[in-house]
């Protein structure tokens, strides 16, 4: 949105192609307190409702459907959309990350049944229950925290002693009289019927195993780049697309932004940086081919 945003500003042509609704990931996010600008935090879709408007101020054309391939081109591209073909001088990639599974028995048939991985989305369906939350990043402390207002108990399970999750969230967690904490500990299947019963979580120091009974399982291990849609030819490694410091890939013309990049922190905050800098230099590159 940012990136549309700075682009519409300038007078370029845009189409804004989104096959969900826009906000992506903020949207399954309960409370977001470090996006400067807002001191008593703000609600994920309130602050993507916002980003959408400012947008929507600007004349442009939205596409809503999914981008099924790129072919890349001297100097335009095409882009299937849906069952379409659009052509582009430039093209922005912004198609962010997807949650990562744990890749354990009993995950993939319990799904909708017990796994999830958005605590908004699915959290209330265990009100008074108890959880099991598995990470221990800043996603996973946020989503614990989130989900402690509903549950009766909630395991937190994380393969490592030390959690990345910045220190405010982690003392919250470990003080909270809901919250057990598993360190050094992973879930080697996910258990039930018809839905979760309970979950086998392996020591990894001691090699003890332990059989919890849970009514739901919440996954917060990273994310993935969205990019199976993206071309041969544009760079990346396992942490997404490879980009310069502008966003520039590899590919003229080609430029990317957000949680699909090959990056470290993958905030709103940087998200936001990163459109904006892919605007310029995409700005840029349009002002080189039409001289």
């Amino acid at each position: 949105m940012t990136a549309a945003l700075y682009l519409l500003r300038s007078g370029a042509k845009v189409a804004v192609v989104e096959k969900l609704s826009p906000g992506g990931q903020v949207l399954m996010t309960e409370e977001i307190e470090n996006y400067p600008g807002f001191p008593k935090g703000i609600k994920g879709f309130e602050l993507a409702d916002l980003m959408a408007a400012h947008v929507d101020t600007y004349a442009h054309e939205k596409v809503g459907d999914e981008v099924r391939e790129i072919r890349p081109g001297e100097k335009r591209h095409q882009l299937l959309v849906g069952e379409e073909w659009i052509e582009t001088k430039s093209l922005i990639l912004c198609t962010g990350a997807r949650y990562r599974k744990l890749g354990v028995p009993g995950e993939a048939a319990f799904i909708g049944r017990g796994v999830s991985y958005c605590a908004l989305c699915d959290g209330n369906f265990f009100r008074d229950r108890v959880v099991a939350v598995v990470g221990g990043g800043n996603s996973a402390l946020e989503e614990a925290l989130y989900l402690s207002r509903l549950v009766k108990k909630l395991y937190l399970i994380h393969r490592r002693d030390e959690f990345r999750g910045v220190k405010c969230y982690q003392d919250k967690c470990f003080t909270h009289p809901k919250m057990e904490v598993l360190r050094s500990s992973v879930i080697r299947e996910i258990r039930g019927d018809s839905e979760v019963r309970s979950v086998l979580v392996e020591n990894l120091k001691s090699g003890e195993t332990r059989d919890l009974p849970v009514d739901g399982v919440f996954v917060f291990v990273g994310f993935e780049p969205v990019i199976e849609y993206l071309p041969a030819e544009v760079a990346r490694d396992k942490g997404g697309v490879i980009t310069d410091l502008e966003m520039r890939t590899n590919v003229p013309g080609i430029f990317a932004a957000g949680d699909i990049r090959s990056k470290n922190c993958r905030q709103v905050a940087t998200a936001v940086g990163d459109g904006a800098t892919a605007a310029t230099a995409a700005l840029a590159y349009l002002e080189q081919l039409d001289a």
